[in-house]
């Protein structure tokens, strides 16, 4: 059992269920502030310079902030994500999909204090980053995640080519190595907005460790089949309603012999088994298990 597994053993039952839905809420609010109130949106940002100064909600508000302009393409990303971030929520359960989105959120805050540490040092004043954090390349990693695990399944590029997702990933990984690769360019990382290009790179490049590091210390690297889901999914019901409790009777018992009628409150001493030979869901006492 790799740690992941350990983990899940542990703490599964605090993972937050229909995560992906709370993601696209945020993103839903945060295009609602921008169009409401859109002096709003430079309270919300990642600033460690900021968060330092005591404006601690910065740590949270930023997953509030766009990753894009709002448009009809948008929306239908949007469906998109939803999409695919409920698939594999149920591929790989609540807990390593929190894991997963949770692990990359939280090293994109250490990036940019990091990254602010950094800058002071050489440049000696505090640099301020503006809305270069976002949850794009978190988003683009849950893309990532979901070809690995279902790489040959199609999709219409622009609702007429059909495509394989793995191909659709390649891609995105590069369109990853060009976010980073650009803020070491002349033209980008050294003018007056050098500092965003380098916290987005930074943030591209937080996204693609996460996905890695996630994906060595896992199984989930072995693609999933709908047919690996559907049984996966029917196992886990069939546990639960095992794992429902039984029926209490008239008097509060649980268990009632199917010969004599007799329950634990007649007899505190009977044991009471069900018959592995006899069709249905029949209880027998230690007298008649053997003898019915």
């Amino acid at each position: 059992m790799n740690f992941l597994d350990k983990m899940e053993r542990k703490y599964g039952r605090y993972a937050l269920s229909h995560l992906t839905m709370y993601i696209i809420v945020t993103y839903i609010a945060g295009y609602i502030i921008a169009l409401a109130a859109p002096i709003m949106r430079q309270y919300l940002t990642l600033e460690p310079y900021y968060i330092l100064h005591g404006q601690i909600w910065r740590l949270v508000s930023w997953i509030l902030i766009p990753p894009s302009s709002l448009d009809i393409f948008t929306i239908i990303m949007l469906f998109f994500y939803y999409s695919i971030g409920t698939s594999l929520e149920r591929a790989w359960g609540d807990f390593k999909y929190n894991v997963y989105i949770f692990s990359g959120i939280l090293m994109t805050i250490l990036g940019s204090f990091l990254l602010y540490g950094i800058e002071y040092a050489v440049k000696g004043y505090p640099a301020l980053m503006g809305t270069a954090f976002s949850t794009y390349y978190i988003s683009l990693s849950i893309f990532l995640g979901f070809a690995i695990s279902f790489p040959d399944m199609q999709v219409l590029l622009y609702f007429i080519i059909p495509i394989k997702i793995k191909w659709l990933a390649m891609l995105d990984g590069l369109y990853f190595v060009y976010a980073i690769v650009q803020a070491f360019l002349p033209a980008y990382g050294g003018g007056v907005y050098g500092i965003y290009y380098k916290a987005n790179a930074l943030a591209a490049f937080i996204s693609i460790l996460n996905f890695i590091i996630f994906f060595l210390s896992s199984r989930n690297m072995k693609p999933y089949s709908p047919g690996q889901m559907k049984r996966k999914n029917d196992f886990k019901r069939k546990m639960r309603q095992a794992e429902r409790p039984v029926n209490v009777y008239a008097n509060g018992a649980k268990h009632r012999c199917a010969v004599c009628g007799r329950t634990e409150m007649d007899d505190p001493n009977l044991e009471f088994r069900y018959c592995s030979k006899c069709n249905g869901n029949y209880e027998y006492c230690q007298d008649h298990l053997f003898t019915h």
